[in-house]
């Protein structure tokens, strides 16, 4: 159950722009991760511009935006970004059940090229030890530029603190037909 109780659109009317920014961009729910952040509307609008620019304004395909933010999911934990995005967002950046599950022991697969190895070698280094060794970052360099490489870390750091947040928290799962939202 959730440490903080749920606002719904109702309990906020001065921030009627803010809402319907966050409703329109969520396939027209307020989804409980907003339900709780609008406690404090400057950082859930903050966290709102923040996140969409994160998933939608790089330079990254969407297949590898998914793939990181599911792997951060296991890693983190986290039951609720999981069923955010598998298998909805998922499916949509073309990703099957199958290559979500691979997720897993990414190392021992063969659904994922070397680029995507070489980003999923990142995210597991940045979120199990902070501290990225160079055999680690260095093939980064093949396959992305500097600007690709500072928006994976970018996103990589903005989802571990997605993760964090949603478990400190105890933020309530999406009814399964809200997920994907």
């Amino acid at each position: 159950m959730a440490r903080v109780p749920f606002l719904n659109t109702e309990d906020l009317p001065e921030h009627k722009d803010l809402l319907e920014r966050i409703v329109g961009r969520r396939r027209g729910k307020l989804i409980n991760v907003y339900r709780t952040l609008l406690h404090s509307p400057p950082l859930a609008e903050s966290w709102f511009n923040h996140i969409n620019q994160i998933r939608w304004g790089t330079k990254l395909s969407g297949r590898l935006r998914e793939i990181v933010i599911i792997r951060l999911g296991q890693l983190m934990a986290s039951e609720y970004v999981l069923r955010q995005h598998v298998p909805k967002l998922a499916e949509d950046e073309g990703i099957t059940p199958e290559v979500c599950s691979a997720l897993c022991e990414w190392e021992n697969s063969p659904l994922f090229n070397d680029a995507e190895q070489s980003v999923l070698a990142y995210v597991d280094a940045m979120a199990e030890n902070v501290s990225v060794p160079e055999e680690i970052f260095s093939p980064l360099r093949e396959h992305f530029s500097d600007r690709q490489i500072v928006e994976l870390t970018l996103m990589v750091g903005a989802y571990i603190s997605h993760c964090r947040v949603l478990q400190a928290l105890d933020v309530d799962l999406e009814p399964t037909e809200s997920a994907g939202v």
